[in-house]
């Protein structure tokens, strides 16, 4: 690969986590499985991915998401919470908020509208992305950052591209037979190694046995766990609900026979590869989200499926075109990037198919706009 090279502290930070990847996969007899690999590449103290201080957002970053975009974005959001939660307190819990510019967009829309927002609560395991966080929102009072989910919760969750970045086991398909692919050392280098499956991970991948020998898949239990919290908290407060955008497909597409190599991805300074073993700590690695999963996990812990549709019939159906009608975008100065945003967040060609927006619902009702578009039946 031709990769931009890191800063000389990055790199001794990244062979720092390898140092400590190595000692952990040596306390496991050798071998240990892919999740837990990824889990201290993205979260170990201070050296994981999100744990460390490097810039991952933005032109300067490793990615960039919706909320870097546009305002728009966030602004959408605000008019969905409105519509989702009317004739109640508007109360917002966001996981995983990035730099903060999703919550920071959406409360001055909402300022900017006159409508108040009673709390909006964040949960970020990054101390580095909370610190950004805590400065690009130190003008909006309501904000409170917590250190673990709440017990109980009444009110809308937003997760933002969250899911993808949960750490996923992987199976192999080798000899007719299922077999779970984890992570071992070649001297001190990191290496694929394979072991049996434990009872009941092939169970969540539908039709195993008709897929082809080779393939190579993700199951996503960290996922499902995390919906499992959601449907606890929502279920112990007075209802609500949960929207998660995220790229990904239902399982029957998630699962073709074509897709064999899996959905695992790199991100390195705006490269994308597949080589989760380079730089540890240093770049992001995601898998696509298998939302039919996710939607099974919902409804067993007791949450409904409101909606699942494109990322673009989303912003749509929640009033983004409404945005571009205010005066404001009227103005030539404006309209111009403002439109080259929203070919961004709406294209097929862009982030507008690829990425889904899937909200479990606890005792609210779907806006009809947003209701008439929902496609759940393809889950």
């Amino acid at each position: 690969m031709s990769l931009p090279p890191p800063s000389a502290d990055a790199l001794q930070a990244s062979r720092e986590l390898q140092r400590r990847i190595q000692k952990t996969i040596l306390a496991n007899d050798g071998w240990i499985s892919f999740s837990h690999y990824m889990a201290l590449a993205l979260y170990a103290p201070s050296l994981g991915y999100y744990a460390g201080g490097a810039v991952k957002l933005g032109k300067d970053g490793d990615f960039t998401t919706a909320p870097e975009i546009s305002p728009l974005f966030g602004a959408t959001l605000g008019r969905f919470a409105v519509e989702l939660l009317h004739g109640t307190e508007i109360r917002l819990l966001e996981f995983g908020a990035g730099t903060g510019k999703l919550a920071a967009d959406l409360l001055q829309a909402m300022a900017d509208a006159g409508i108040p927002v009673t709390s909006y609560q964040i949960v970020e395991l990054s101390g580095d992305l909370r610190a950004r966080q805590q400065q690009a929102l130190a003008g909006f009072n309501q904000v409170e950052w917590l250190d673990a989910p709440p017990r109980a919760f009444s009110g809308l969750v937003i997760a933002n591209e969250v899911l993808d970045a949960m750490p996923v086991q992987l199976l192999i398909k080798q000899s007719g037979r299922w077999l779970e692919r984890g992570v071992a050392l070649n001297e001190q280098a990191f290496v694929f190694s394979d072991r049996e499956c434990l009872p009941g991970l092939v169970e969540q991948i539908p039709e195993a046995d008709d897929l082809p020998e080779g393939y190579l898949t993700e199951i996503h239990p960290q996922q499902a766990g995390f919906i499992r919290l959601l449907g606890d908290m929502l279920g112990a407060g007075r209802g609500g609900a949960a929207l998660m955008i995220d790229y990904g497909f239902p399982a029957s597409e998630y699962y073709l026979p074509q897709r064999s190599a899996g959905t695992l991805m790199c991100h390195y300074r705006h490269h994308a590869h597949t080589d989760p073993f380079y730089l540890p700590g240093l770049q992001d690695i995601t898998s696509h989200v298998d939302f039919s999963a996710m939607a099974r996990a919902g409804m067993d812990a007791g949450l409904g499926v409101g909606f699942y549709m494109s990322q673009a019939a989303f912003l749509i159906g929640a009033g983004l075109p409404k945005l571009l009608e205010e005066p404001s975008a009227a103005d030539p100065h404006h309209w111009l990037p403002l439109s080259n945003a929203v070919q961004k967040l709406t294209s097929p060609a862009e982030m507008g198919e690829l990425f889904k927006a899937l909200l479990l619902v606890d005792r609210v009702e779907v806006p009809a706009n947003i209701q008439s578009l929902d496609q759940s039946y393809r889950l």
